[in-house]
């Protein structure tokens, strides 16, 4: 069950921040990396660092959701101790 969560918290990050991007999100001053997404889109040409560093945000806590979701069940599955 721990490891199903920690699994399913990087798709429900990827969830928030695209549905943020398309204004469904929570409302406009409270910062969110989809909203970051979608406000510095017109900004890409000059300024592609407002759009960048946010993009890599959502991949690594995505990433970083999955490699704590494999190493749980590395170490609490007891059929993969053998």
């Amino acid at each position: 069950l721990i490891i199903q969560a920690t699994l399913r918290l990087g798709g429900a990050i990827l969830s928030c921040a695209s549905m943020s991007f398309i204004g469904l999100g929570i409302i406009p001053p409270t910062p969110e990396w989809g909203a970051m997404l979608s406000t510095g889109r017109d900004f890409l040409r000059n300024a592609p660092h407002v759009t960048t560093f946010p993009g890599i945000a959502i991949m690594y806590a995505v990433f970083a959701m999955n490699l704590m979701g494999d190493g749980l069940r590395d170490a609490l599955d007891p059929k993969l101790k053998d």
